[in-house]
């Protein structure tokens, strides 16, 4: 398959690592990986905070990249923005586009997906050829639990990795707090909720805490190391891309 990778704002300005990890698995699997280099921001802070059309060019954008019938997949690190294309483009463009628009939506969010659901349900696979020495517990994000529904599907890709100690995470379904823009405008909440997580991540005894989002990362990753916890994040896509050769190949670059 010929999938493009969309890195989203987060991916491309903090968390790039996730974006390259991405187009190493996917590329391990198989498939041909292209970037398109005028993709920008999906538009979801936009519309989550009522700005909808100002999302307008943004959503154009988005589809004179991915719509394109030479593209099988676009695939993203992140249930998030994978949420936002696949339920908020179609009501920014019904309302402030026009049908040509209209149609391209249909057609990019119909190929969109986030990585989980792209392993499992589009190549049928759960065993990527990962290896991941580390005590790991998992965060399950809630664009992806709730808007996405790719339910245990992260928890089964990681089960095959080798080598990875994988550890339940108490209340594993509760929010880290995040939310955009919520985290600002309610910060004592937000702050309540982030302390909420860290108490059950702590609690594991993980090295690693892993989630499909940036965002929740960024947050958790925060505050985890304000407390000096020594508990570190790490992305699900990088836990994936990770195997025993590039482990090595690593520590040949940095000696």
């Amino acid at each position: 398959m010929r999938v493009a990778l969309f890195a989203t704002c987060l991916g491309d300005t903090l968390f790039p690592d996730a974006v390259k990890a991405t187009a190493v698995l996917l590329t391990r699997l198989g498939q041909e990986v292209v970037f398109p280099p005028g993709q920008t921001c999906c538009g979801q802070m936009h519309v989550n905070t009522g700005y909808q059309a100002d999302a307008l060019p943004l959503v154009r954008n988005y589809t004179a990249d991915f719509a394109d019938e030479s593209v099988d997949a676009v695939v993203a690190p992140s249930g998030s923005c994978v949420g936002s294309i696949r339920h908020q483009h179609e009501i920014v463009a019904e309302r402030y586009g026009d049908p040509s628009l209209r149609e391209r939506v249909e057609r990019a969010c119909a190929k969109t997906y986030e990585l989980s659901e792209f392993l499992v349900d589009v190549l049928g696979v759960t065993d990527v050829g990962a290896r991941f020495p580390h005590r790991v517990t998992y965060h399950p994000t809630c664009h992806s639990l709730r808007m996405l529904r790719v339910g245990d599907k992260p928890l089964r890709l990681l089960e095959q990795v080798r080598e990875i100690e994988l550890v339940e995470l108490p209340r594993a379904e509760e929010c880290c707090g995040f939310g955009g823009t919520f985290a600002l405008k309610n910060s004592e909440t937000s702050t309540a909720m982030l302390s909420d997580k860290m108490r059950a991540v702590t609690t594991t005894g993980a090295e690693f805490c892993s989630a499909g989002d940036a965002s929740c990362l960024m947050h958790i990753g925060g505050g985890l190391s304000r407390l000096r916890t020594g508990i570190g994040t790490v992305h699900l896509a990088e836990i994936l891309a990770s195997t025993e050769q590039r482990d090595r190949s690593r520590e040949e670059v940095s000696a």
